[in-house]
């Protein structure tokens, strides 16, 4: 593509009041001002014949494979021009697809040694597919008169997933800080209940733990130690919904769920657990089984990155009722969803319900600040009280809904959402140590 530009298309219009003071003071030269925009127009022309073609300009990109949510990357394009002349610089502008952001907008780059180098900075903004769709480049004539552009298709996408190095992060972090049922299981008496060894008995034991007929036998007075049990089955519940899809502190729910759950995948695998991940919005989206072994997290990754938003209202009777048809062992089941009211509330707590005659069920509490930072505040104007108002009452059924939960007795996890790994993971560890499997 040519085009003019700023400055041929000023020097153009100086033919225009050219020709009409010509045709007030001498109508006969008119003709000299429209033959003078013809003049700038040619001129333009040969500008962009001496710019050469389109075809002399070759574009290398170098794309990342794929992004993690929170990531930032470089995408860069090599730019080589041939022919015998080469521009000094020349404008890039590249088109990305809404689940990326781009900076700067548009590039200028050098070209030197008819060689130049254009770098982007691409952060992600939600998670899903990111698209590279075209590239821009343009660059002027010799004598700035003609711009020559050429676009190339891209057509690159490249996968969006939840950051998973964070992840590993803060699961080495909370090892480090030997929690317990860490990377190491710790043998806790009464804290367990598989049998570990015999320990000889010491003062400020339980009594509970003396094995009466070994201490008889050997003469001396053992105690047992017990671990938690191994191999027992978690299964990550994760609600794909709309109103999951809905930001809370700048990120979507489901982000920040799939968060979670890649760190409580992680150390489940890493101590022994079996880990399985369910996510159903209007019906079943996602049902991997239990998988085990530190090898098995980077399959449970690539399901969750396939995890995309949805505007589909959630079916808890359907999800719910087919999460209980698939579980044949009793498990740990965490549950990532959320509620408006206690009316959209009630079939999720029913098939919950059904889930708790066979299960131990942890709840995951997503907490919205904006909305208790909105019915604290104090009102100056009407608005603001009518604002309160419904956030007041928002969050008294959000308080009635969890605490039906918890009489049922659902095991409620309600941390910030800063926090909310810690918490179920903190969860997750004491059901194991307390032995409520």
């Amino acid at each position: 593509m040519i085009y003019p530009t700023r400055r041929a298309i000023f020097l153009a219009a100086l033919g225009i009041p050219l020709a009409l003071l010509l045709a007030v003071v001498a109508p006969r030269l008119w003709l000299v001002g429209a033959s003078w925009v013809v003049f700038v127009v040619g001129l333009m022309l040969l500008d962009a014949v001496a710019a050469g073609g389109r075809s002399k300009l070759s574009i290398v990109p170098f794309l990342p494979n794929g992004m993690a949510v929170g990531q930032t990357a470089r995408a860069s394009f090599a730019l080589q021009f041939g022919g015998a002349l080469a521009p000094r610089s020349a404008q890039v502008a590249l088109d990305i697809g809404h689940r990326l952001a781009l900076s700067p907008d548009r590039r200028d780059v050098a070209i030197v040694g008819r060689a130049g180098t254009a770098d982007f900075a691409v952060t992600v903004r939600r998670r899903g597919q990111g698209t590279f769709e075209r590239l821009w480049v343009r660059w002027p004539g010799p004598i700035g008169l003609a711009w020559l552009q050429k676009t190339q298709s891209l057509d690159r996408t490249i996968p969006i997933v939840p950051n998973v190095q964070a992840v590993k992060d803060e699961a080495s972090r909370l090892f480090r800080r030997d929690m317990p049922l860490g990377l190491h299981i710790q043998q806790n008496a009464a804290q367990g209940s598989e049998f570990h060894a015999l320990h000889t008995f010491e003062s400020g034991m339980d009594r509970r733990t003396i094995d009466w007929k070994q201490s008889a036998r050997h003469g001396l007075l053992l105690a047992k130690e017990f671990q938690a049990e191994q191999n027992q089955h978690i299964v990550m519940v994760l609600d794909t919904g709309r109103l999951m899809s809905e930001p809370v502190a700048g990120q979507p729910r489901l982000d920040r769920a799939l968060q979670t759950i890649l760190l409580i995948a992680y150390v489940g695998l890493k101590i022994g657990d079996r880990v399985g991940l369910f996510a159903f919005d209007e019906k079943p989206r996602l049902r991997s089984g239990t998988v085990a072994g530190p090898a098995a997290f980077g399959h449970l990754q690539h399901l969750a990155s396939g995890l995309d938003y949805s505007t589909a209202e959630t079916n808890f009777t359907l999800g719910l009722s087919q999460l209980s048809a698939d579980l044949d062992h009793r498990s740990i089941v965490v549950i990532f969803t959320d509620f408006v009211d206690t009316t959209s509330a009630e079939l999720m707590l029913e098939n919950i319900g059904r889930l708790l005659q066979r299960h131990l069920v942890l709840f995951v509490v997503f907490r919205d600040a904006e909305l208790e930072d909105m019915s604290r505040a104090r009102p100056s104007s009407p608005e603001d009280v009518s604002r309160a108002v419904i956030a007041d009452a928002l969050l008294r059924e959000r308080d009635i809904v969890i605490e039906r939960l918890r009489r049922r007795g659902v095991h409620i996890v309600d941390a910030p959402l800063e926090q909310m790994g810690m918490g179920v993971l903190e969860a997750y560890l004491a059901a194991k140590r307390l032995d409520r499997v």
